[in-house]
């Protein structure tokens, strides 16, 4: 009996202030690591932004060759887009 006279402040005091701190600090801790990317998503993002890269290079490479064969292709195409023709 002694004992258990003993634990029921230590009990009390864990129950009403450290139990909930812990639970909810062990929550938030979850919510922050959800919010970032996982490994798998990080590789696929990487994935695509070097595909970017390629593809950017490509329209660049395109684009000075259509400006050196013909000059005025920028011209025509906002002509076009517009509705003139």
């Amino acid at each position: 009996m002694e004992f258990w006279k003993f634990m029921f402040v230590p009990t009390i005091l864990f129950m009403v202030i450290v139990a909930p701190m812990w639970i909810t600090m062990h929550y938030r801790s979850l919510n922050r690591s959800s919010r970032s990317l996982s490994r798998e998503d990080r590789e696929t993002v990487e994935q695509m932004l070097v595909t970017v890269d390629k593809l950017t290079d490509r329209i660049e490479a395109l684009e000075s060759l259509l400006d050196a064969d013909h000059p005025e292709w920028r011209a025509q195409s906002s002509h076009k887009s517009r509705g003139e023709e």
